[in-house]
C-alpha cells in the first residue's frame, strides 16, 4: 500500500482548523495577517488551536512582511513563548541581503525550539542559488521540510525545477520533504506525484470565497480525495 501523501492547510483561527481537519487536513500551517503572506499568531491563538483540533500543527515564526528577519530577538523571543505553550512543529526561513540564507538569524531562533520539527517556508524561492542554500543549512536541527514552488512566481513557473528538486530527492541538501504550495491547483497535483512528491500545501484553494471567509471543509475534502486517488 503505498503511503498516503500529506495535505497540510493555512489555518487562522480555530474555525479554520477544525475545518481543515474535518476537511482531512493532515497538517495545519498557522498564521496570522495574510495581507503579509502570513505572521507569527498570537500564542493564545495557537493554544486555542491545539486545543481544538488533534492533528499536526506548524506555527509561522515570521514578524515582518518579506524575508529579511528584522528583529533577530523579537523572533527569538516569539519562538521561545510558543514552544512554552507547547508549540512542537514551525515555520521558518530568512534570507540576508544577498539572498542567502541567514545563518545567524536561523540559529537564534533554532536555539528556542530544542531540536523541534521546522520546515524552511518559500524564502527558498527568492533565495539567490537553491542549490547552494539547501546545502547550506542542510545540517541545522531539526529542518525536515521545504515549502516551495519552485519559482517565486508560483508552481506554473516552478514546476521543472519542483519536479529536478523531487528527483534529487536522498542527495546531500535534498533529504527534506518537499512541500508544494504557492499558486498549487488540483490540475498540477497528478504529475507532481508521478514525479515523487508527497506533500502539499494550501491556503487560498481551501477557501473558494477568497481569504476574508474560513476554510471549507468540502473544499479540503476534495484536494484530500484528488491525492488519496493518485
Amino acid at each position: 500500500m503505498s503511503k498516503r501523501a500529506v495535505l497540510e492547510v493555512i489555518a487562522l483561527d480555530v474555525e479554520d482548523a477544525v475545518a481543515a481537519e474535518a476537511g482531512g487536513a493532515d497538517r495545519l500551517e498557522l498564521v496570522t495577517d495574510m495581507a503579509a503572506d502570513g505572521l507569527t499568531p498570537p500564542v493564545a491563538a495557537f493554544a486555542g488551536i491545539r486545543a481544538a483540533v488533534g492533528i499536526p500543527l506548524r506555527v509561522m515564526i515570521r514578524l515582518a512582511d518579506g524575508f529579511d528577519a528584522g528583529d533577530v530577538r523579537a523572533l527569538a523571543r516569539a519562538a521561545r513563548e510558543l514552544r512554552a505553550a507547547g508549540a512542537e512543529e514551525f515555520v521558518l526561513g530568512f534570507l540576508d541581503a544577498a539572498g542567502d540564507p541567514d545563518l545567524p538569524a536561523l540559529e537564534a531562533v533554532l536555539a528556542e525550539l530544542d531540536g523541534c520539527c521546522w520546515t524552511f517556508h518559500r524564502a527558498i524561492d527568492r533565495a539567490a542559488d537553491r542549490d547552494a542554500l539547501r546545502k547550506r543549512i542542510g545540517d541545522l536541527p531539526g529542518l525536515d521540510t521545504y515549502l516551495t514552488a519552485g519559482a517565486a512566481g508560483g508552481v506554473d513557473e516552478g514546476l521543472p525545477t519542483l519536479l529536478a528538486e523531487a528527483g534529487r530527492r536522498g542527495e546531500p541538501g535534498y533529504e527534506p520533504q518537499l512541500l508544494v504550495g504557492g499558486g498549487l491547483r488540483l490540475e498540477h497535483v497528478p504529475g507532481l506525484v508521478a514525479g515523487g512528491v508527497d506533500a502539499f500545501h494550501i491556503g487560498g484553494a481551501a477557501r473558494p470565497g477568497g481569504w476574508t471567509t474560513p476554510v471549507s471543509p468540502t473544499a479540503v475534502h476534495t484536494w484530500r480525495s484528488a491525492l488519496d486517488a493518485t
